[in-house]
């Protein structure tokens, strides 16, 4: 029992001894008294009520002390569901439906992110003619259902509502044209987005759908769901309020926990399942054609992990909070279906979807390990993360008849490694936070950065070429390859490090190493002031536009946060880039002064 509730069962003792004390009998001699003074009834009431009133409060803080307790020993029983740490609050009742969420709109501002390069240079979709500012707002309405069967047995989803659309992109008068409209200006409405009609994508998206089970040794999960891992460099599942990208995985998996805070998790997932056909008709049950041209990994994550009440109560008693885990994934791959995803999927004659071109000798196989490790104290964090992707493609080819031609179907190594640190300091009771990110995503000597391979490079047979921003990170043909190996590494594009650097003109950050300082000030609760500064650097000038210098840019981040208690968010970010050598134009006759790019974001959003 605590020293609230003991002191507060004495007390009580006490005054029922007191209230149980016989009166003297009439006649009987009372007790000699010197120097006190005589008793009253309304002295004695009053010594009574005070009695009274601090035992009611004493008893009152040791009932609430035992709850607290009782809370904090539940918590510390919940089982592990995943690294994502859902851990459902024990005062919640079972209900057969749940909703989570969150809805946001985030109006935006860019300012030269040209970067006054010529036409057909730029790194960012361009506006009209001289003009240098875009602006505009987007949306989103993110739903999380959950259908709780039981105690241990539950369905969960996620829903993308008008996901990322831009306000005023699908008019009434929108494709197809219906005639009612003849100039724009008279358009007063707008009309729900239909994919492939009047926008590229429909309303509604379905991001996860899968099934948990909690059995007696573990949770088992099974479905569409979302990824994470770490701090997010290689597996992050995009749920921020400011995310627009995210892993979603085709899995199935078991957490078991065999010791106490030690978590392990194997899992499969399907990548890639190649061609299907539909045997009788759209509506009857798909069928995978082939299990040779599959995309298959089989996974294993082992996590020592501490749950957030867990970490809380060790911070709050000034011990320190060390977790780590190594998540490692090995993929395969036979064949490849050829043309596959080269146009939108529609029945073919036999029943199978996408185009019929064959199949394509592939042999590919990749490792992928990934470390990380979180050490925490009141004051300190620091926590760092290291993946690598490692193996071989021993046929590039893409089309059958490719595959047996010498100079076509040469193989490539794939080695390329990244990592991120980041160490945080709290000063003036956690108000005032400093922050040191390093990072770093290995390099290709590749001309272009590798962060879109798949695009077209300026070179003959598509490959890259001096002064090229993107393409292939190899280049094979007549009498073999002169590069065969892919070692750019890529973050996760959930991963967020810049406003516009890495975030919009490349798209990911790769072959780099770059440095972000940053200071967050708490003016009060929920109002939090930052700010930010970015330098990167490529590894290889070879991978930049200017094909010669490294030094890519310097850029500046200033914002504001406000949260309340009931979930509403504002935040706004201004952003600066001043771009360096890296970024200007390796020919002569292409190059201008580089121009200061300017991004100024807002974001409204309500959680639920």
């Amino acid at each position: 029992m605590s020293s609230n509730a003991l002191l507060a069962a004495l007390l009580v003792a006490s005054a029922t001894a007191t209230a149980q004390t016989p009166a003297p009998q009439s006649g009987s001699p009372a007790p000699a008294q010197e120097n006190a003074a005589p008793a009253t009834p309304e002295g004695a009431d009053s010594t009574e009520e005070r009695i009274r009133q601090e035992v009611e409060k004493r008893v009152e803080a040791a009932k609430q002390e035992m709850r607290e307790e009782i809370r904090a020993q539940l918590a510390t029983q919940s089982l592990a569901t995943d690294w994502q740490e859902e851990w459902v609050e024990e005062k919640r009742k079972l209900e057969v439906f749940t909703m989570d969420g969150y809805y946001r709109l985030r109006p935006n501002l860019y300012y030269q992110f040209g970067l006054g390069k010529i036409e057909g240079r730029r790194l960012f979709p361009s506006p009209r003619g001289a003009e240098k500012t875009q602006s505009g707002a987007d949306m989103r309405l993110r739903l999380e259902p959950t259908f709780n069967i039981s105690e241990e047995v539950r369905i969960k989803t996620q829903f993308d509502v008008l996901d990322n659309v831009l306000l005023g992109s699908t008019p009434s008068r929108s494709f197809p044209d219906d005639g009612f409209y003849v100039f724009d200006i008279f358009n007063d409405g707008q009309t729900s987005p239909k994919s492939a009609i009047n926008a590229l994508r429909d309303s509604l998206s379905v991001r996860e759908l899968y099934g948990e089970v909690s059995t007696p040794v573990g949770l088992l999960r099974f479905g569409r769901m979302t990824a994470n891992w770490g701090l997010g460099i290689l597996r992050n599942d995009g749920n921020c309020l400011e995310c627009d990208y995210g892993d979603v995985v085709d899995r199935v998996m078991f957490v078991t926990e065999p010791f106490d805070g030690f978590y392990v998790t194997p899992m499969f997932e399907f990548n890639s399942e190649g061609q299907y056909a539909y045997p009788n008709g759209q509506q009857s049950q798909p069928v995978d054609l082939s299990n040779a041209d599959d995309s298959n990994s089989w996974v294993l994550a082992v996590a020592r992990r501490d749950t957030p009440q867990e970490v809380k109560a060790k911070l709050d008693n000034n011990q320190g909070v060390l977790n780590y885990g190594l998540h490692f994934s090995w993929r395969n791959q036979r064949y490849a279906s050829a043309g596959l995803y080269s146009s939108p999927p529609v029945p073919n004659p036999d029943g199978s979807v996408g185009p019929s071109q064959g199949y394509v000798r592939r042999d590919a196989t990749l490792y992928i390990p990934d470390v990380w490790l979180r050490y925490e104290e009141r004051d300190f964090r620091v926590e760092f993360e290291l993946a690598a992707y490692l193996g071989q493609i021993n046929n590039r080819a893409q089309t059958p008849a490719d595959q047996d031609i010498p100079d076509l179907n040469q193989s490539l190594q794939v080695v390329s490694f990244g990592g991120a640190a980041v160490g945080e300091y709290r000063l003036l009771n956690g108000q005032l936070n400093l922050q040191l990110e390093l990072g770093f995503a290995s390099g290709d000597r590749a001309p272009g950065f590798g962060a879109y391979p798949g695009q077209q490079g300026s070179g003959a047979g598509g490959f890259t070429q001096a002064g090229d921003s993107d393409g292939p990170q190899f280049r094979c043909g007549t009498g073999g390859c002169s590069d065969s190996a892919i070692r750019n590494f890529r973050f996760n594009r959930a991963y967020r490090v810049d406003n516009i650097l890495w975030r919009e003109l490349i798209g990911t950050v790769t072959d780099t190493v770059y440095a972000k300082p940053t200071i967050r000030y708490s003016l009060t609760q929920g109002f939090d002031l930052f700010g930010s500064v970015i330098y990167s650097q490529a590894i290889y000038a070879e991978s930049t536009p200017s094909f010669t210098e490294r030094m890519l840019g310097i850029e500046t981040n200033l914002g504001a946060r406000y949260e309340t208690e009931d979930g509403f968010v504002a935040r706004v970010d201004w952003s600066v880039l001043f771009p360096l050598g890296g970024l200007q134009e390796n020919l002569e006759e292409n190059r201008r002064e580089l121009a200061t790019a300017h991004a100024i974001r807002g974001t409204l959003g309500i959680r639920f």
